[in-house]
């Protein structure tokens, strides 16, 4: 959540970030809320000030034995004007949150401007793209050849954008997720197994409620599906004052994530690039405000880690303001080569929200001085394992179409080398 303070007293910088954004500006209708809410709470301490005052001025007059009935008669008429603005309160106050929770996060002075994915600037790469003396085949063609991707049965059973993964390619997954984990321990990350299903409360903390409500997916009982484990352990720290002993949190997890891709309607709509539920590993840290920025580049460089010990190309992309996430204060994407598509794909993202999430949250902690402050949140990809499994297939295809297993991969699956097709 934007801090109130900021917007009070720099309008300035908000608007500026919205701009930047390709967002309206939002200070003039802060400034109408907040002076309407103001106003309300004032009159309500000047009539409960007056209240006292005549409460005091009764207790005299009776005690003097003198008659009290137009101060009864004053006091009467307060306490029912009480009420009513008591009530405008809480409508005013409402509309006031309401309002601060669409506003997204300011921007890092150093995020680039532009509109789209278009305007993000590669910052480094890692190995040139793949090349082939063949025709590469896509991850979707290669399954299916494979024997080991259904869509037929994927759909049949879970309808738009549903797959089935079996045998090696089954296999191969859990090899790339647990290779994954082994890289987060290595890190310093404690793996967590958290819930799948959240409260609103979760989803609202960590800014998916309610800009994104299209997007996710909720059960009849009121259980929201996360989109991400980020939702879970971030929320970890909510509703409470931490020691600052206790910093950082390195949480890390492997999720079935869930997500409706309302906007998404007809991009990617063949093979498993972007489908309503995968598996991902996520990183979180929560951190001392002053930690946060180096903490950020250390996540990218675990993130990055992984794509490096599997010897896939990638590119790590800044992106620039249009681009970044609602809840992002700075976003850095990991995009790795998919031969088969002749491009580059969005394998991880990894974020600094700083306070942003905090403040939604209530997550804060009390510093050394003993003064209770915001903690910052970061979150990323460890990776995205669907996308990670799709690159390596289309990386690692021969002509004939088998997939030769990487071997970092090989300890997981039983020295394995290579996955040919599948048959019973």
């Amino acid at each position: 959540m934007i801090d109130v303070k900021l917007l009070r007293e720099n309008p300035e910088v908000v608007d500026a970030s919205q701009a930047t954004r390709g967002k309206e500006p939002v200070s003039a209708e802060f400034k109408k809320l907040d002076e309407a809410l103001r106003a309300i709470k004032t009159e309500i301490q000047e009539l409960q000030n007056k209240r006292n005052v005549v409460s005091k001025q009764i207790g005299i007059e009776k005690s003097q034995g003198n008659d009290a009935a137009e101060l009864l008669a004053e006091m009467a008429g307060i306490s029912p004007r009480v009420k009513e603005l008591d009530e405008k309160q809480r409508e005013a106050q409402k509309t006031f949150d309401d309002f601060i929770a669409t506003i997204p996060n300011v921007l890092s002075t150093d995020v680039p401007a532009g509109a789209d994915e278009e305007d993000n600037i590669e910052l480094r790469g890692y190995l040139e793209p793949t090349k082939f003396d063949f025709e590469p085949k896509e991850h979707n063609e290669l399954g299916v050849n494979l024997n080991l991707i259904d869509f037929e049965a994927g759909q049949k059973i879970a309808g738009s954008r549903g797959f089935w993964l079996q045998g090696d390619i089954s296999r191969l997954e859990r090899a790339i997720s647990t290779l994954m984990l082994e890289l987060k321990a290595e890190d310093g990350y404690t793996e967590v197994s958290p819930p799948f299903m959240v409260n609103e409360e979760c989803m609202f903390g960590t800014g998916q409620l309610p800009k994104f409500t299209e997007d996710l997916y909720v059960t009849t009982d009121g259980k929201w599906l996360i989109p991400t484990s980020e939702v879970p352990l971030t929320n970890y720290v909510r509703d409470n004052i931490w020691a600052e002993s206790d910093l950082p949190f390195k949480f890390t997890g492997l999720t079935p994530c869930f997500r409706a891709e309302a906007g998404s309607a007809g991009r990617d709509v063949g093979g498993i690039l972007r489908v309503h539920q995968f598996q991902k590993v996520e990183m979180v840290q929560i951190v001392h405000p002053d930690e946060s920025n180096k903490t950020h580049e250390e996540m990218i460089s675990s993130a990055e880690k992984v794509l490096q010990t599997l010897e896939l190309p990638y590119r790590v992309m800044q992106l620039c303001s249009g681009d970044t996430g609602f809840g992002a204060r700075r976003t850095v994407d990991l995009e790795v080569w998919l031969p088969g598509q002749d491009a580059y794909r969005e394998i991880a993202s990894i974020s600094n929200c700083w306070d942003f999430q905090a403040r939604r949250m209530k997550a804060r902690f009390k510093d050394a001085e003993g003064k209770v402050r915001f903690l910052h949140t970061l979150n990323g990809s460890g990776l995205a394992v669907g996308r990670c499994l799709l690159a390596v297939m289309e990386n690692y295809q021969t002509e004939n179409g088998d997939i030769v297993i990487p071997e970092a991969l090989r300890p997981f699956m039983r020295g394995q080398e290579i996955i040919t097709k599948y048959t019973k």
